[in-house]
């Protein structure tokens, strides 16, 4: 295995996860406690090279991402193991055969061997991985494959359970904390955690990450995994995955933030799907449950699909940012770069590089939305990208209207 080299590709579906797949590969979406790319390398013990999708993600180059890359750019030598960004398999035994092969998960198609020597899938074949290739043999494995972009939301609690029993198994014991349940709580190094903080692992364990700060008095109710860099600042935080270098305050359940994000202050985020670089302002607050108790319809580019779920918050795209008081109905799309304010609902779905309050949407002008992205990283001390900057630009002008800058 350790002379395969492994690429995760999007097919027609994964890239019609709207917002995220407009500004990032789908495989650096974070689900359970490591983003679907950091999950397939384990699963197949050898780093990811690259991810295969859209043309406009080609030179993508987020620190600590695998870059975007077009075909031309796979490894002509060895073997090649092209794997579904939606496909999460389980860690498990793998034999590779000599010839090329079929990878299914959970009994779906999800991708290919490719020995050396043998010709890489085409463009037809990433687009549409149940297209039969013909291949003598089938490597199968388990797992799941994920459909939309809210199953990482409603499946992210058992992944982030399982996740904890295999990779950290042993609990530690915290002093000046209480701890409720007979769940474990393990932590990585330079983990601080002030007195007055609840682990309520009754639903399941706590993971805190390297560096992880929790500041007393929060409650953290598992299944709950903690990102790198990231603080708790108070508040409830429970049943979550919370993506690295955040800043969490108030109270969220059953969501999952990718990385970067600022949720300093009050208010409630639940059973959201946030990207990265998200910042939210004083009290914006989230509804994730239909006051008649209905399934909740989500937009999305192939029109509005009722989710068959009853919790459904909001999903917000890579660099969206809301203004003090921002309230966000049930089942809510924000694309990426928007900036929301003026207290007003805006609607369940706002197109990306949107300006304004829910009334009165603008589009964002690209040199005042790129200076604001630059300086937001910068105040965490990362680079936008040369690759990131040519992504975001072109995600600006491909979804431009006609009457737009």
């Amino acid at each position: 295995m350790s002379e395969a080299q492994l690429y995760l590709f999007d097919d027609r579906v994964a890239r019609r996860w709207a917002p995220f797949s407009l500004t990032r590969p789908v495989g650096e979406l974070l689900f359970g406690c490591m983003t679907l790319r950091q999950r397939a390398a384990q699963v197949f013990d050898v780093p990811c090279l690259g991810h295969v999708s859209r043309r406009a993600l080609v030179g993508f180059d987020e620190e600590g991402a695998a870059p975007g890359v077009s075909l031309e750019d796979v490894a002509t030598e060895g073997t090649r193991i092209f794997l579904s960004s939606r496909a999460v398999p389980d860690v498990q035994p793998i034999d590779l055969p000599p010839g090329p092969a079929q990878l299914t998960v959970d009994g779906e198609p999800a991708g290919w061997v490719i020995p050396p020597g043998s010709a890489l899938p085409s463009e037809l074949w990433l687009r549409d991985p149940t297209i039969d290739p013909g291949y003598p043999a089938v490597v199968s494995l388990t797992g799941e494959v994920l459909a939309r972009p809210w199953d990482l939301v409603e499946r992210n609690s058992a992944r982030v359970t399982s996740d904890v029993a295999a990779w950290w198994p042993d609990g530690v014991s915290l002093g000046g904390v209480v701890h409720v349940g007979d769940g474990g709580v393990s932590a990585g190094d330079r983990v601080e955690v002030e007195a007055g903080v609840v682990f309520d692992t009754r639903g399941g364990p706590v993971r805190l990450d390297d560096d992880v700060h929790v500041e007393g008095p929060a409650r953290l109710v598992g299944p709950l995994y903690v990102g790198a860099g990231t603080v708790i600042a108070g508040g409830s935080v429970g049943t979550s995955s919370i993506g690295p270098v955040c800043r969490v305050r108030g109270e969220v359940a059953g969501s999952v933030l990718l990385g970067f994000t600022n949720k300093a202050h009050e208010g409630y985020l639940g059973h959201a799907l946030v990207g990265q670089w998200v910042n939210l302002g004083a009290m914006t607050t989230n509804s994730d449950l239909k006051n008649n108790y209905g399934t909740v319809t989500v937009w999305t580019p192939d029109g509005d699909i009722d989710t068959g779920q009853i919790k459904v918050g909001c999903l917000l795209g890579d660099h969206v940012k809301t203004g003090i008081g921002t309230l966000l109905n049930t089942g809510t799309v924000v694309g990426a770069g928007t900036n929301l304010f003026g207290g007003v609902m805006p609607p369940v779905a706002v197109p990306p590089f949107s300006w304004g309050d829910g009334h009165n949407l603008v589009r964002y002008r690209l040199a005042d939305f790129l200076r604001a992205a630059s300086r937001a990283m910068a105040r965490r001390g990362v680079e936008l990208t040369p690759g990131v900057r040519r992504v975001l630009e072109d995600a600006w002008k491909a979804t431009a209207t006609s009457t737009g800058e």
